[in-house]
């Protein structure tokens, strides 16, 4: 049987069929359907954790306890399980446990390029990586194998586009794989110093038996062509490869770590020139080269952004027929924005009003620093904020330039269960003071509004325990907390100058839902009086997407309005009325 799958559920779909009991994940693009659809299949226990490094410790039990687990998260998220990843690999695998990294070259939803390979070379992992939504399925599977049989976990890299295209896939049914159950063993499982350095022993002897898999793996396999050129490549830069280059010798690498070295050396004995196609790092290219081996890569191909046909074929100057890049010099610019009516909108108008110095996290909201709310100072990574903050403070406490009560740190509500609240802790703890934000809208927005601690929602669709924002930073010991109405711009500003004027720390609650979310109720939209509009532009300053200006007026979309009147608020000259909800 056959079905057409985007890679992500290619990967789900192979998990099920190999038996998989357990898999956890927090959400990150692009790697946040796969969970989604393992919700989906009721043999496998599936859930949503506070964070990546969870995530991976659940599955890590799991494995403990003989059972099959699977970790999902996007490349980031394996610097926040970078702690545990590494002592897993001393550790190994009593049931069979994959760790999938979705990279995402050219950065469509990231704060950075990097190429999770390397990661499985540091940690002395075997890493797979699938070239479509099939061989995602399959390579699932594969990885499953691989860490039982090897007594160790397994990296699966995706890339955006192996995540989110959709190819066929050949479906076959599920293998029911018993849970082993649990046996104390003191020497593999608690990496004292003592065990560890035996345990290290382990994991170098298991990396050369893994170097001689690869070089006899079937799925590095070596597509015969044309002696005179040859290429090595990997992932969906296969996919161009064959494209690009028809009649080239390919040796596709399945299983880029360990380093197929005796592969790699006969391959490249049967080619009269040797080309090394990937993307981002020279991770392949830099192995081939340890070998003694001429080939040519990065001085040609661009280690930034993701490749396509066009790219490679211009990287050797073969023609192809498509241009390398669009030419957009044309087009108006379209920055990103928040939604009409999202109710994160007050709060950044108002700290751009203020002119306070704001330290931003990583979700929607990060669209606060853009034009025309221009609120957020800096973004660093997630949970990044408080510390920032508090940071700032402590560098500039003696200096007489800065308004240290206006330094003030924001943060959504799963970001702050995600990992703000360590932030926060230390910040408590140390004697710092200042000004917390959280941008509380009730969801995990920016990946998709899965749930997390605070709503209580769980991904299997059963009750979960809500965890009560306030009452967490009340256990902390801060006092100091305040819910504010996000579309309450008067009350926004009269808390926050309050706020930043104590001596103490404080915390500051902008609730209201995601206007995305199913159940959000709109109100009546909002027009423009074009009699009393005077074109000044103020209501643009809120940057709401369903508000422009034409014919020397003011205009609201009826259809994108939410009713939330801010754009109203600010009206000068009370242009802006609200539709009478008949």
């Amino acid at each position: 049987m056959k079905e057409v799958m985007m890679g992500n559920e290619a990967v789900a779909r192979g998990a099920w069929e190999a038996g998989l009991h357990i898999a956890a994940a927090y959400p990150g693009t692009p790697s946040s359907e796969i969970l989604e659809y393992m919700s989906k299949y009721t043999e496998i226990y599936s859930e949503w954790c506070t964070n990546e490094k969870v995530s991976l410790e659940v599955a890590t039990g799991a494995s403990f306890a003989g059972a099959r687990a699977l970790v999902a998260l996007k490349h980031v998220g394996l610097n926040v399980a970078a702690d545990p990843l590494f002592s897993l690999s001393y550790i190994g695998a009593t049931g069979g446990i994959v760790i999938v990294t979705a990279d995402d070259p050219s950065m469509h939803s990231s704060q950075n390029e990097q190429d999770n390979r390397h990661y499985a070379r540091a940690a002395k992992i075997p890493v797979l990586e699938p070239s479509d939504s099939d061989e995602a399925r399959r390579f699932t599977k594969l990885a499953l194998e691989m860490s039982e049989e090897f007594d160790t976990p397994v990296l699966l890299r995706l890339t955006t586009r192996i995540s989110h295209t959709r190819t066929v896939v050949d479906l076959e049914e599920r293998v029911e794989i018993p849970v082993k159950g649990y046996k104390k063993d003191f020497n593999k499982r608690v990496i004292l110093p003592m065990n560890a350095r035996k345990l290290h022993y382990k994991v170098e002897e298991r990396t050369n038996k893994l170097k001689e898999f690869g070089s006899n793996f079937v799925e590095n396999r070596i597509e015969e062509g044309s002696a005179e050129l040859g290429i090595i490549t990997d992932s969906v830069a296969y996919q161009y490869v064959k494209e690009v280059f028809p009649d080239a010798s390919v040796l596709k690498l399945a299983m880029p770590w360990p380093f197929p070295d005796e592969l790699v050396k006969k391959f490249a004995s049967s080619v009269s020139r040797l080309l090394c196609v990937e993307e981002n790092e020279p991770f392949i290219e830099g192995q081939i080269r340890e070998l003694g081996i001429k080939v040519e890569g990065k001085e040609k191909v661009p280690m930034v952004l993701e490749l396509n046909p066009g790219r490679v074929a211009y990287s050797f100057d073969k023609d192809f027929g498509n241009p390398v890049e669009v030419d957009v010099s044309d087009l108006p610019p379209r920055a990103p924005a928040l939604c009409p009516g999202c109710p994160h909108t007050g709060f950044f108008y108002t700290a751009n009003k203020l002119k306070l110095i704001v330290t931003g996290d990583i979700g929607c909201y990060t669209l606060g620093a853009l034009p025309p709310l221009n609120a957020i100072d800096t973004c660093v990574e997630m949970g990044a904020s408080i510390p920032n903050a508090y940071g700032i403070q402590l560098a500039l406490k003696n200096s007489r330039d800065t308004d240290l009560k206006k330094v003030v740190g924001v943060i959504g509500d799963s970001t702050f269960f995600h990992s703000g609240i360590t932030g926060l802790i230390n910040t408590y703890y140390n004697g710092g003071i200042g000004t917390i934000v959280i941008v509380d809208n009730s969801t995990t927005a920016m990946t998709g509004h899965q749930g997390h601690p605070g709503t209580g929602k769980t991904l299997m669709g059963t009750p979960g325990r809500k965890v009560d924002i306030v009452q967490l930073i009340k256990g902390i010991g801060i006092e100091n907390i305040c819910i504010v109405d996000p579309y309450d711009l008067d009350k926004i500003e009269e808390v926050l100058k309050r706020e930043i004027e104590r001596d103490d720390i404080s915390v500051v609650i902008v609730r209201g839902p995601c206007v995305l979310i199913p159940d959000f109720e709109r109100k009546a939209y909002y027009y423009v009086d074009e009699d009393k509009c005077t074109a000044c532009t103020l209501c643009l300053k809120v940057g709401c997407p369903a508000i422009s200006v034409k014919d020397d007026s003011a205009r609201i979309d009826k259809y994108l309005c939410t009713g939330c009147s801010l754009c109203a608020q600010i009206c000068s000259f009370d242009a802006i009325v609200q539709k009478e909800d008949k």
